[in-house]
């Protein structure tokens, strides 16, 4: 009977030890690894640059090789590059390029508008990636509506992406920074009526990372970690700030202006938080390599611009408040008026001594800016002077500030009286963002203040020098 036993056991044991050596021949399940990597390069305000292109595309290529690649754009692609504003159409370069480099999502900036209504919708039909924004609605106009978030996924790693704009461009209205009459069929919402909406988005989409993607500059950026302290990351632009810091335990990062750098966010991530960070601002001025087939797409663009034609010749460097008085007064003398204004903020380049360029004054003014006049009395521009706090530019007249009022002269330095009719020349963003100022229907140039420049140039030969000129006012 023990014996009997004892076989059985025996038996059972050989049983048991050749069904677990069948199982040995099938796959044993492995724990699960959470643990995800992916690089994030980033860009913000190129304004037109172009030329570092074909160092991101070769940048970007070589990480692919060894990881997980999204690449991504904070906003104001367009107006700073004459290359870029005049080509035909206006604005393709940009697109043509980013396409083709590979580009994942853009946020849109506020400089996204400056070429109007139909020309942004044409650009966003070509682009092959992705826009994005919250707070804006394009109505009717056939724009293209963004969405407000964007998932992309790529090898099983889900990064969602939620876009928002500035809207600082008037006081009393809420539109982005620029031409106020270039988004008048548009509707924009502030940041902050919105961004609440989007609080529990990474659990929706289910995502490994939430991004929010911004074009606010970075004192929102920073405001946004302190009070919605929901995203992963926030990847900024608008400031043409290098930012790399940290607010309320969220990473925020901003790559400069015009393409001189590229962001790279290394990330690893584990059960969807993140787990390790390392951050690489690039200088892309100073990298060696370049993707030879997108620097040859460049060269082809910069070479039919054609703005390297000289069209006058500067006695002296002028730094950029030096250019506004050159500005001025040739445009007074262009447009044929006895006053001229210009906002400070449309100089974008200071002018060097020696032959002047096409591209120079494309680059001094890069915004396609309609020349308009108007007639107005010496009270009706006081009153705007003072009101506005405008600060500008001017040329035709001497103005001045005394006990708290506006005081306005003539060249000979006989004040005017406030009944006095002057005829006045500017650049039509003045009047759409200080339209309570200039309620009169304006005479409209068939050029644009740029164009203005170079024609008095073309016809002019006397050397350019305003370097001992002050006529900046600012009423305070």
């Amino acid at each position: 009977m023990k014996y009997l036993q004892k076989f059985l056991i025996f038996s059972l044991l050989i049983f048991l030890s050749s069904s677990c050596s069948t199982n040995n021949n099938e796959p044993s399940p492995t724990p699960q690894n959470n643990t995800k990597e992916l690089t994030i390069f980033h860009i913000n305000d190129p304004h037109g640059s172009i030329d570092n292109f074909a160092k991101i595309k070769y940048i970007v290529d070589r990480e692919k090789e060894k990881n997980t690649v999204f690449l991504v754009c904070a906003g104001d692609i367009f107006s700073g590059n004459p290359v870029v504003d005049n080509y035909d159409p206006k604005g393709y370069p940009m697109i043509d390029l980013m396409n083709k480099v590979g580009f994942d999502i853009s946020e849109i900036g506020n400089h996204e508008f400056d070429y109007g209504e139909s020309i942004l919708k044409d650009r966003f039909n070509q682009s092959q990636f992705s826009w994005i924004c919250a707070n804006v609605n394009m109505n009717a106009t056939g724009i293209p509506q963004p969405k407000a978030y964007q998932t992309i996924t790529k090898d099983n790693i889900k990064v969602t992406f939620l876009g928002l704009l500035e809207t600082n461009g008037k006081k009393g209205a809420v539109i982005p920074s620029t031409h106020p009459w270039r988004v008048k069929d548009l509707t924009f919402q502030k940041y902050t009526d919105v961004i609440g909406n989007y609080a529990q988005v990474k659990e929706s989409e289910n995502s490994d990372l939430y991004i929010a993607l911004t074009h606010l500059g970075i004192n929102t950026d920073k405001s946004i970690a302190n009070n919605y302290p929901y995203f992963d990351i926030i990847i900024g632009g608008h400031s043409h700030s290098k930012v790399n810091t940290t607010v309320n335990n969220i990473p925020i990062f901003q790559a400069g202006s015009y393409l001189n750098y590229l962001g790279k966010i290394k990330l690893t991530l584990k059960d969807k938080q993140i787990e390790s960070l390392t951050y690489d601002l690039i200088d892309l001025n100073n990298y060696p390599n370049q993707n030879s087939t997108i620097k040859d797409v460049i060269n082809n663009y910069d070479a039919m611009a054609n703005l390297d034609e000289v069209i006058g010749y500067s006695s002296a460097y002028h730094n950029s408040q030096q250019v506004g008085y050159f500005y001025t007064d040739v445009l007074k003398n262009e447009m044929n008026v006895d006053v001229t204004f210009q906002n400070t903020g449309g100089i974008r380049s200071s002018l060097n001594e020696g032959d002047i360029t096409k591209r120079e004054i494309f680059e001094i003014d890069p915004f396609n800016n309609g020349s308009v006049t108007y007639s107005m009395t010496v009270s009706e521009i006081k009153n705007f002077l003072k009101r506005s706090k405008i600060a500008v530019y001017y040329a035709g007249v001497k103005i001045e500030e005394v006990n708290n009022e506006v005081v306005i002269k003539n060249l000979s330095n006989d004040i005017l009286s406030d009944n006095t009719t002057l005829t006045i020349g500017l650049n039509d963003y003045i009047p759409a963002v200080y339209d309570t100022y200039f309620t009169q229907t304006p005479t409209y140039k068939p050029y644009t203040t740029a164009e203005g420049i170079i024609d008095y140039l073309e016809n002019n030969a006397t050397p350019i020098n305003y370097t001992s000129y002050n006529n900046y006012f600012k009423f305070e």
